[in-house]
């Protein structure tokens, strides 16, 4: 898909720095997100996933778009959590997982999360919230109001109106337009969704794949979603990742048409639902596989 260009932030910056404005060739960058054979076994002893290996390039044009599909349990979030870094001390148990072709030691700046939850600081309001990063690297707070403040009505949000309010006093898809600027604000390399819409109705749903996709234009990230809707994750995706049950591996990966069309209308049409059935298909395929494997076990 092409990508939209940049703000004017990302435009001054490369002004201020020729160097940077022309990144090397995309064989000279090390992937963005690399799995290698890798399994994770927690410490009660159940693996959630077994010998998951994908590649996602680096491209300077287009940050790749992956959807991951597959039953509850089978290791979705925990791809995620190793992506993010968020248990340094509980990586992975085997196989190796590099973000720019570094080992995973930690959080960072460059990965952003968003979860299904409506993650936010009720005591502060929307303005303060969607700044609370920008604080924490030490941004002024004329900037960072400022940036807040684009970054509402980047998500759809009034900034007169919704700017002071406080997250009790939001609906759901406005809450969730909140965590996501939160997140998009820091301008980070790879963004993590955990089945962000999943508690919206389907209206608001369409509404918030439209806005993802435009914002994932802008930032040109690499995004890693989460979803039970099929339908949504081959909206969304530039690839679909199929995942079997726990212990979770990839069983295929499918590229897919990109997003060119509002959802509401592409979700409807013959060759998106012939995409969707063969995907149905094949996890209701696994799905009596497992129940038959879980069925065998007990005998």
């Amino acid at each position: 898909m092409g990508a939209a260009s940049g703000g004017g932030d990302t435009t001054e910056e490369r002004a201020a720095t020729p160097a940077a404005a022309a990144p090397p060739p995309a064989g000279d960058r090390p992937p963005v997100v690399q799995f290698t054979n890798v399994s994770k076994t927690y410490a009660n002893g159940l693996t959630a996933i077994r010998d998951i290996t994908f590649t996602v390039d680096d491209r300077s044009d287009h940050g790749e778009f992956v959807s991951i599909l597959g039953p509850s349990g089978c290791g979705k979030s925990t791809i995620l959590r190793l992506i993010a870094g968020l248990r340094p001390q509980h990586p992975a148990t085997t196989g190796t997982v590099l973000v720019g072709g570094k080992p995973v030691d930690g959080p960072g700046s460059d990965r952003g999360m968003v979860f299904q939850d409506y993650t936010a600081f009720d005591h502060l309001t929307v303005l303060d919230n969607i700044a609370f990063g920008l604080e924490c690297r030490g941004v002024g707070l004329k900037e960072r109001r400022d940036q807040a403040r684009e970054w509402i009505g980047r998500v759809g949000l009034n900034v007169d109106k919704d700017a002071e309010k406080y997250p009790h006093e939001l609906s759901g898809g406005m809450r969730q337009r909140v965590a996501i600027a939160r997140s998009l604000i820091l301008h980070p390399r790879i963004i993590l969704m955990d089945e962000p819409f999943g508690a919206l109705d389907p209206g608001t749903r369409y509404n918030m794949q439209d806005l993802l996709v435009s914002l994932w234009r802008h930032l040109q990230a690499t995004v890693f979603f989460i979803t039970h809707s099929i339908e949504e994750a081959v909206y969304l995706g530039d690839r679909v990742f199929v995942m079997s049950p726990s212990p979770g591996t990839i069983l295929k990966q499918v590229p897919v048409p990109p997003p060119d069309r509002p959802a509401k209308d592409m979700q409807r049409e013959p060759e998106f639902l012939d995409i969707v059935f063969g995907l149905r298909t094949a996890l209701d395929q696994l799905e009596v596989a497992a129940v038959a494997q879980r069925a065998g076990g007990k005998s």
